[in-house]
């Protein structure tokens, strides 16, 4: 491999979407539009493939629909970018590549890393001379950006080979390159990064420690993947998803200013390459507030999952398919619907046919009884972020349960979920008045309610770390992202090894191997 190979690095594909969604709240006038208008790049619609996958239905006419946008990472060197990138000028790989799910609800997203070294089959893809190539199999996933070498590459079949693969329809593409990259992390004076360790590799110059990085640094620490670990695509993907994740974190901070965000509004503008159902300043800004609502919290990264296969990856199975399946019925990662396409819920005394019934209409204001009182409640962090179950138990002793003690960390749940003994169900239903739209499961037999919290749940900002049991002399746990055993039940663990929720500990999990 030579050394203008090796140097080719990608930039992390969620800045697009971040990008895309900081324009939501742009209110500038049509001069300031017509100036975005004419940044904006787009790609020829006629090399999306005319055979694809269906495109979902409402569930009721009017409903929201899900999303699925595939953000691209281009390494192309040309256009300025060799001067921040390195290397010599020409078409560039997808080196980058996640596939973001938008659930019908609009308040929480699911981004899906492809490792660039996946053997997948490519398509019939369009060239520049409008004839079509044959499929290919066990072919690099990055190397369907460059078929037909077209200056800026080949999104369209990148797309393609996206929608092959998963068997999802992709709604919209976008490339970012590297300038605008570094443009953006300008535009927000920085993004806050854990480095894991000292790097003094291939050019690539980083210090140990949290630090704000913008311009050339912040493209540095997303292209850098020597000198880390085992110099794998792999690890580099973790650092990235926890550089976007600060960089969401960071937008949303500031606030939604026009000093803030005119300037991110046109460096990301100036890095894009788009399909045309975003072509033009008001599309992106249509778009972008059909998501404002998604909030951090709600956010998951997964590394679609992997095996190595010599020098390149495989997908693992059944766990891939179980994933593109999921996001196909628009389901979270542990198999719950939050786009309201399952059948009508049951009455509240009712259960479901898996057992579960939606949380009981109790009345918060009323005072215990003495027997539920006493019921012995179990509190599991199911997301893995410091505090939360600390917080969810103060909520439940505030509410007047004496007997609350907190388990073992257990991340990766997106819904909260409160399981009983039907004897205890008086109780249960108290406690499920604590969580909103929390799920409850009768489970005969166990030793008492279990309160799994989950990414929907908003703790009090109080505490920072989470104890196991209670009371004086209680010792702190190891985060989530640390204990390999915290599988939560019905996630296949391919999926739930590669999980990466977007407001985990920064410095969490950066390395592989």
């Amino acid at each position: 491999m030579g050394s203008s190979t090796r140097r080719r690095r990608y930039l992390r594909t969620a800045i697009g979407l971040a990008a895309v969604l900081v324009l939501s709240v742009v209110g500038a006038g049509a001069w300031f539009y017509h100036r975005l208008d004419n940044n904006i790049t787009t790609f020829d619609p006629g090399g999306i493939a005319t055979e694809r996958p269906p495109a979902p239905a409402p569930v009721t006419p009017g409903a929201q629909l899900p999303v699925n946008i595939l953000v691209l990472g281009s390494d192309t060197r040309d256009d300025g970018n060799s001067a921040i990138g390195g290397g010599d000028e020409g078409v560039g790989h997808s080196d980058t590549a996640m596939l973001v799910h938008v659930y019908a609800d609009h308040k929480h997203a699911v981004g899906v890393s492809i490792p660039r070294d996946t053997l997948v089959t490519i398509p019939s893809c369009k060239l520049p001379s409008g004839t079509w190539t044959k499929p290919r199999n066990n072919q690099m996933f990055n190397s369907a950006f460059t078929i037909g070498e077209f200056p800026k590459g080949n999104p369209a079949c990148t797309q393609n080979t996206v929608e092959t693969l998963a068997g999802l329809r992709i709604d919209h593409t976008i490339v970012v390159d590297f300038k605008g990259a570094a443009a953006m992390a300008d535009a927000i004076n920085g993004v806050d990064v854990c480095v894991p360790n000292n790097v003094d590799s291939h050019g690539i110059h980083l210090q140990k420690g949290m630090q704000k990085l913008s311009g050339q640094p912040a493209v540095d620490y997303l292209r850098a993947r020597y000198g880390f670990g085992d110099n794998s695509d792999i690890g580099r993907m973790k650092r990235q998803q926890a550089f976007v994740s600060s960089m969401i974190k960071k937008v949303q901070g500031q606030g939604f200013s026009l000093p803030t965000l005119l300037p991110l509004a046109d460096a990301a503008t100036r890095s894009l390459t788009v399909d045309e159902g975003l072509g033009t300043a008001m599309k992106l800004v249509d778009f972008a507030r059909s998501l404002q609502d998604i909030k951090l919290a709600d956010i998951t990264f997964v590394t679609a999952p992997w095996r190595f296969a010599g020098e390149r990856v495989q997908l693992v199975q059944p766990d891939a398919d179980t994933l593109w399946r999921l996001l196909r019925e628009d389901r979270t990662l542990d198999g719950q619907s939050t786009s309201g396409t399952d059948t009508p819920a049951p009455s509240p005394t009712a259960p479901g046919a898996d057992g579960a019934t939606p949380g009981a209409a109790a009345d918060p204001s009323a005072p215990l009884t003495p027997e539920q009182a006493a019921a012995p409640v179990l509190v599991v962090n199911g997301v893995g972020t410091p505090g939360l179950s600390t917080s969810g138990g103060e909520a439940l002793r505030a509410r007047g349960f004496q007997n609350v003690t907190l388990g073992k960390p257990a991340g990766g749940r997106m819904q909260t979920e409160i399981s009983y003994d039907p004897a205890l169900k008086a109780a249960a239903d108290q406690v499920a008045a604590l969580f909103p739209g929390s799920r409850t499961v009768e489970e005969p037999g166990s030793e008492g309610i279990t309160v799994t919290l989950g990414r929907d749940y908003r703790p009090s900002p109080a505490t920072k770390l989470d104890a196991v049991g209670s009371g004086p002399g209680a010792k702190p746990s190891a985060p989530a992202t640390a204990d390999p055993s915290g599988v939560p039940s019905g996630v296949p663990t391919g999926i739930a090894e590669n999980t990466r929720g977007a407001d985990t500990d920064p410095c969490a999990d950066l390395t592989f191997g």
